[in-house]
């Protein structure tokens, strides 16, 4: 869909302002590949108009020496089927106190760029959840609720709940803008990406994106301070918006590009 004047320009001050050059720009779309708190403080006021992100939980297990595990082991980056390995990332082992602030701190930047009314949504398991809606409030956000994402599938366990939900915290710039004629469920009941089309260990579906996009403002700009593999950027290229992702990993960069050029969806 093509996107209107407001959206490319947008996009542009978003991604010029920056010093870093861009690692990918077209149609309103930004790469960035670099550290994110980084990208995110050389960013001006003001210029967004949602946050979707899922950062690196610092979760996967009940004990410290679980947490400390890479994110390949902890959340399955080997497709042993089709032998393909989806890589890894970091950042994933911080204790409690330490993952507080840094989410914190990069939660206040993304306050900061966004316009009054915009929205923020920040994926976290249910280990990471209580921490995760301190350090939104933390960050200046005004916290809206919870959404579940009923994952539909979850290691079978006897005598145990399944795990397969993850949440969503949803808040806003202050004052919720003013509302279009839709009606979204708090129960986001998406399939999640199936293990063989996978290329990153915790990628996120197209479609869940695109529901959470469906309260925010259409040919706005969306911000991903940890892309991945660009599944919110391609989400937000399809639904008419502009976005600006940010990512350290060369490997996901190089993902978000092929699957923005080629319009792939994984």
């Amino acid at each position: 869909m093509p996107k209107d004047d407001a959206t490319l320009s947008a996009a542009s001050v978003g991604s010029t302002a920056v010093g870093l050059r861009p690692y990918y720009e077209k149609d309103g779309i930004a790469i960035y590949r670099g550290e994110s708190l980084n990208v995110l403080r050389q960013l001006p006021d003001a210029i967004c108009d949602c946050v979707i992100t899922d950062p690196p939980y610092s979760s996967g297990g009940l004990f410290r020496g679980d947490r400390n595990a890479s994110p390949d082991a902890k959340y399955v980056g080997w497709n042993g089927s089709d032998n393909k390995y989806y890589g890894t990332f970091g950042g994933d082992s911080r204790d409690q106190r330490s993952f507080f602030s840094w989410a914190s701190l990069w939660l206040a930047e993304c306050w900061r760029i966004a316009k009054p009314s915009a929205q923020c949504y920040v994926f976290t398991d249910w280990r990471q959840l209580p921490v995760v809606t301190d350090a939104v409030q933390a960050g200046g956000w005004t916290w809206r609720g919870v959404l579940v994402w009923d994952k539909g599938v979850g290691r079978p366990m006897k005598g145990r709940y399944r795990n397969h939900l993850e949440y969503v915290v949803w808040c806003s710039n202050g004052a919720m803008p003013e509302p279009d004629d839709v009606y979204p469920s708090t129960l986001l009941k998406v399939p999640t990406v199936p293990s063989g089309e996978r290329e990153h260990p915790t990628q996120k579906p197209v479609e869940l994106i695109e529901t959470l996009l469906s309260v925010c403002p259409r040919g706005g700009v969306v911000i991903d301070p940890f892309m991945g593999s660009g599944t919110t950027l391609e989400a937000a290229k399809y639904s008419g918006r502009g976005a600006i992702g940010i990512e350290v990993d060369p490997k996901y960069c190089a993902d978000g590009v092929k699957r923005l050029s080629q319009g792939v969806l994984f």
